[in-house]
Parts: structure tokens; sequence; C-alpha cells
């Protein structure tokens, strides 16, 4: 079975803090798109670009913890479902904004560990779907290829979208292809 994909943003977690605090979630099939993971990574996508957009500065989301949550990923801690699921039991966090466009913001950066992705150097696979998703590899749509073994160790991090590169923070190089 094809696994589905959402994307969350999470609230800021301390560390007496036992779940995850859904801030908000958007679907794919709300910008036409297929919610399996290779539906909808690609550069150019709309949905993309309108989860990217939320995460720059003039977005709503401007550096929050951030996760692209299959319904397939690990069940949360002392819980019986994942972020995924959790998301969907709670309708009034669900999001669907209109279409922005990100192409003057070139670097996408995670803040927890002082990196950045260059979207130049992506021409077809989209890295953010890829870096920060849950779950993949557990069901069909799921990516599969060169880079494979990195996919979701941005998940849950701090994450922004840029013009620039933030002083001291490292490139962080990642190749994916188009099957």
């Amino acid at each position: 079975m094809g696994q589905y994909f959402i994307t969350l943003f999470l609230a800021d977690k301390t560390p007496e803090q036992k779940q995850e605090i859904i801030r908000v979630f958007m679907e794919a099939y709300n910008y036409n798109n297929g919610a399996k993971l290779t539906e909808h990574s690609y550069i150019g996508n709309e949905f993309v670009s309108t989860v990217e957009y939320h995460l720059t500065t003039n977005g709503m989301f401007y550096k929050s913890r951030f996760v692209w949550a299959g319904d397939y990923a690990d069940k949360e801690s002392d819980l019986e479902e994942n972020l995924y699921h959790i998301a969907h039991r709670t309708p009034d966090k669900f999001l669907a904004p209109p279409v922005k466009s990100t192409k003057e913001y070139f670097y996408i950066v995670n803040h927890t560990k002082k990196e950045y992705v260059d979207k130049k150097k992506h021409k077809i696979i989209h890295p953010l779907p890829l870096l920060t998703a849950e779950g993949n590899g557990r069901g069909g749509g799921d990516y599969h290829g060169k880079g494979e073994d990195i996919i979701g160790i941005w998940a849950r991090d701090i994450i922004s979208v840029e013009k620039e590169i933030p002083d001291a923070y490292a490139e962080f190089l990642c190749e994916f292809e188009d099957s």
C-alpha cells in the first residue's frame, strides 16, 4: 500500500513535555497533488513552495520545528499513534493557505544543526520533503535511490527558508535522483 504524508509545524518542545504540540498541518491534496512522498517532492511544486513560504520571514511559521510525517511512521512514545494520525484527529489544526512562490528563496536552513541546503543545486527532487520526512521506506510512493540513507535527518528540527545563508552555517550536501 502507499504511504501518505502531511506537513506539520510543531511548537517548541520543553524537556518535561511528553507529547508534541501540533501548531498546524497541511496536506498535498489541497494543491492538486498526491500525498505520497514522491508525488509532490519536486522543485517547482506548488504544495512544497507554499509550505516553504510559511517557513520564510514572511510566513506564519518562520524558524519552526517541522516534519513531513508519513502515516506509516513510528508511533509517538507513550502513544498508540504517530503524528500523521494525531493530526487527523485534530481537524481544527488543518491549514490550506493559498499558493505562494519561493523562487527568490534559495536556502533551506536547519537552525538546530546550523546547516543549510542550496536549492539551486537541485534540479528535480526537492530536498525539504526528503530531509524532514518520517516513515520513508515503509510504503509505496516513498523515495528510494541516491541519498536514501539521509531521508528524515532534519525531521522535527527548527527549519526556515532564506534568501541568504546565515553566518557560520555549514553547507549540507545532499544528492537525490529522479527515479
